[in-house]
């Protein structure tokens, strides 16, 4: 028999991004149309152990859509990892008549809905990050906004980097993929970009092409580095080291995950919200709503925490085109 959703949960876990509430706009919004009552989950999956929830109403949805972070707060749980702190979990889903929950976030958020469904909870999750290293979905929210970000904070870097005929390195964030930092580097015109998936030759990657921009006439210099991929600092160092420039070294840190998201991931994750209820509305559970070639498509949560996602080496290839670092 087919089950009946009346009223569901919906939480944001792990790191935040831009987008979020509207994702969770969408997600309340949503239930109400198919005639869901929907609570807020407050910090996660350590809110569904300790109960700390709020009924969402119309009225609190109603000015959040263009706002930054969540209004449902986010953290990371321990104790959810324990069988106790998830039988916990489950008894606050019963406790609150909560039919199924919607998790926000990355693959540790994922991995968390899982275990919570293999408990007998129905679960969809939608992802959203800002690094967009999600395996099973193309885009994850909250990518758009860190990566302009990122871009208005190095444009505005490059004005006195020019004035002053310096050198700059900027750190970004991601700490096991180069999406970001790859996107941001093509986009402000890097001399060099290193990521994690490109293990680090410094005399290639970084000096020779800052010395075959200064042969072309450059007398500035940008280099972008993803955290992962090694210090901002260090990587300053050694440019002073190998060409005796004066490097100023910038890390933009948490300030990408702020601000107001930009339209498309406003637009993406109104989206995922919407499919990720009517799954449920439609008396299906236990996936993940992922984007695959610009459509909405319902990967099973354990598939897609099997997926990896290959960044588009591509990009690189052109960044040393454009760049003359070859």
């Amino acid at each position: 028999m087919e089950k009946k959703f009346k009223r569901i949960g919906v939480l944001t876990s792990g790191g935040d991004s831009p987008g979020m509430n509207a994702a969770v706009r969408s997600v309340a919004r949503t239930a109400m149309h198919f005639g869901m009552e929907c609570v807020g989950i407050r910090r996660g999956w350590q809110g569904l152990i300790n109960s700390d929830f709020v009924v969402l109403t119309p009225e609190m949805m109603r000015h959040i859509l263009g706002t930054g972070g969540t209004i449902l707060y986010t953290a990371r749980s321990e104790e959810f990892m324990t069988e106790k702190g998830r039988e916990k979990a489950v008894n606050t889903c019963k406790m609150l008549g909560l039919d199924g929950i919607v998790a926000i976030g990355g693959d540790g958020t994922f991995r968390g809905a899982l275990e919570l469904s293999r408990l007998g909870v129905p679960v969809m999750g939608i992802p959203a990050t800002i690094d967009n290293d999600i395996g099973c979905s193309n885009y994850t929210i909250g990518f758009d906004t860190a990566c302009n970000t990122a871009i208005d904070c190095i444009d505005k870097l490059r004005d006195t980097m020019q004035s002053h005929e310096r050198c700059s390195v900027v750190e970004v964030m991601g700490r096991h993929a180069g999406f970001l930092a790859l996107y941001v580097g093509l986009a402000v015109g890097a001399v060099s970009v290193l990521i994690p998936e490109h293990e680090l030759n410094f005399e290639e990657d970084v000096v020779k092409p800052i010395q075959n921009s200064r042969l072309a006439g450059a007398t500035h210099f940008m280099v972008v580095v993803a955290e992962g991929a090694g210090s901002a600092i260090e990587i300053g160092k050694k440019i002073h080291e190998s060409l005796g420039l004066d490097p100023r070294v910038t890390v933009l840190g948490h300030i990408q995950r702020g601000g107001a998201p930009t339209g498309r991931d406003r637009e993406t994750a109104t989206r995922m919200g919407y499919y990720a209820v009517k799954a449920f509305a439609e008396g299906r559970s236990g996936s993940v709503i992922c984007t695959q070639e610009g459509s909405i498509v319902e990967i099973p949560i354990e598939e897609a925490l099997e997926m990896k996602k290959q960044l588009p080496m591509v990009r690189y290839e052109i960044l040393e085109a454009i760049s003359g670092a070859r």
